[in-house]
């Protein structure tokens, strides 16, 4: 930032040039002009510039000389602030509640607002002191990840928006000055530069996994003409291309008829909220994988004896647990977990789309999700570390996010980091399923309504067995039959022999 000094001292060189252009150009421009070459005046050389070579009495040359003199704008600024990822592949969220409006002040970690984003509600704080300036969004409004969610006037601090206008007013002036200069011309045209063209496979658009058809069939995709929007290249695009032997297939445009439905008065119309649009797009992510189902029953006897035993446990030492008794689902989980142990294939996760540098991430932590029906929806939060904790705290953990997810309170890292996911549809009914990945997971099951039967015993005798039907769904690109043929075969053993639950404790 300039000193004091300099500005006084280029002040004093303005008013001396002004003076110089009346009456004493002629008598003093061998001073302070003396020829074309670059000086430097006692005055210039006080403010630390250099002047400008200048011709003897060219007051309009020294005129396009004052551009070089700059003052900075003041020390404050307008900071905008970004709405952070606050969630595993979450892109936007849904703004629920202000505590600011503009011309608050706010000082750092302050409350600004709450958003519901991916099944979770999250409070944002700031990360400035300052005022707020301007609010992007209203209440119920969807905003971006990346995209600013306030302004906030920042003292202390050069803002952006302060150094973007002083730029402009830069710019505007240098425009103005040189449209005095004689080598300017209003006759000239304005030809804008013409665009440098990139790769032209950059410009191709399509998805990862078109990309990958195209890659395996060795067709280079820049060659195949897109039919989608924008000249997307689509999966039918790339296989017509292959049937026509390597050419595009002419189609005329076709205009897209839109469906207009009117509704009546006992129709009612309501926009998707978090919730559905999260499930939405997670959905429409997982239809795209090619999925294994695998369906089975296990028979819950031992189970239920085992249950009755650990409750019998807990009536006797309430005081010691948050819950008064625990239903199948923490043997479940923990039989789970044990067998993951075993098949950590099934806990992994496929990381880069790019099928000639895809890898596998084994994950250490067993994060087995639990879908849960809210009052708010669907929601898959996750129990951490199971491998690490045995029947009763998988229990009091599953007691706690169902509290939490009853209120909808679960917090963003109750959601994520999720590497397999059990459904618990039969509660609500049914017996077999057919469940649809997580994307960021290679497995998923779904319990069926428990169910007395009739089966046969080793000697032939007919009994009566509690059966539970169980329906999986599997990475097909990386989970073979066999794998969760085997997988699903240690889990069932245990569950169906759950005393033998204490060999694997630490």
């Amino acid at each position: 930032m300039p000193t004091i000094h300099g500005l006084r001292c280029r002040r004093q060189l303005l008013k001396t040039a002004t003076l110089l252009t009346k009456n004493n150009v002629k008598n003093s421009s061998r001073h302070i002009f003396p020829t074309a070459t670059s000086v430097r005046t006692p005055i210039v050389q006080k403010a630390g510039l250099h002047a400008r070579p200048l011709v003897s009495g060219s007051w309009t040359t020294w005129k396009s000389s004052r551009r070089s003199f700059h003052a900075s704008t003041s020390n404050h600024g307008i900071k905008p602030f970004l709405l952070a990822d606050i969630g595993e592949g979450i892109t936007e969220c849904e703004v629920i509640q202000w505590f600011v409006k503009p011309g608050d002040s706010v000082t750092e970690f302050e409350k600004i607002c709450e958003v519901q984003s991916d099944k979770a509600s999250v409070e944002i704080t700031s990360r400035y002191t300052g005022k707020v300036a301007k609010l992007y969004y209203d209440v119920n409004e969807v905003a971006k990840v990346g995209q600013p969610l306030l302004d906030i006037d920042v003292e202390g601090e050069e803002g952006v928006v302060a150094e973007e206008q002083e730029k402009r007013s830069s710019d505007s002036m240098g425009t103005m000055e040189e449209s005095t200069t004689p080598q300017s011309s209003s006759n000239t045209p304005s030809t804008p530069p013409a665009r440098e063209l990139k790769d032209p496979s950059l410009l191709s658009l399509a998805t990862p996994a078109v990309r990958r058809i195209a890659k395996e069939n060795d067709i280079d995709i820049k060659f195949v003409r897109g039919t989608g929007k924008d000249g997307r290249v689509l999966k039918e695009d790339v296989m017509n291309f292959i049937k026509n032997g390597g050419q595009s297939q002419e189609q005329p445009p076709v205009t897209p008829v839109t469906q207009v439905t009117t509704p009546s008065a006992e129709d009612r119309l309501e926009p998707f909220n978090a919730i559905q649009k999260a499930m939405y797009k997670s959905m429409t992510k997982s239809v795209a994988i090619p999925q294994l189902g695998y369906q089975d029953e296990m028979e819950l006897n031992a189970a239920t004896d085992y249950r009755a035993a650990l409750n019998k446990h807990i009536a006797s030492n309430a005081a010691s647990f948050p819950f008064q008794k625990i239903s199948y689902m923490p043997i479940f989980i923990k039989c789970l977990s044990i067998a993951l142990s075993h098949y950590p294939i099934m806990n992994a996760t496929i990381i880069d789309d790019d099928v000639n540098a895809l890898k596998l991430l084994y994950r250490k932590s067993h994060n087995i999700g639990l879908a849960m029906d809210t009052p708010q929806g669907l929601i898959v939060p996750n129990i951490k570390d199971v491998q690490d904790k045995n029947v009763m705290d998988v229990a009091a953990e599953i007691h706690r996010l169902t509290e939490l997810g009853a209120k909808g309170s679960l917090s963003p890292s109750d959601l994520q980091g999720g590497t397999l996911t059990v459904s618990n549809v039969g509660t609500i009914g049914g017996t077999y399923a057919k469940p649809c990945l997580v994307t960021s997971e290679l497995g998923i099951v779904a319990l069926g309504r428990m169910q007395k039967l009739p089966r046969f015993d080793e000697a032939g005798n007919v009994v009566a067995k509690q059966i539970l039907p169980v329906s999986w769904s599997a990475d097909h690109r990386v989970i073979d039959g066999a794998t969760i043929a085997r997988f699903g075969n240690m889990w069932k053993n245990l569950i169906e022999n759950p005393i033998t639950i204490s060999a694997y404790l630490k």
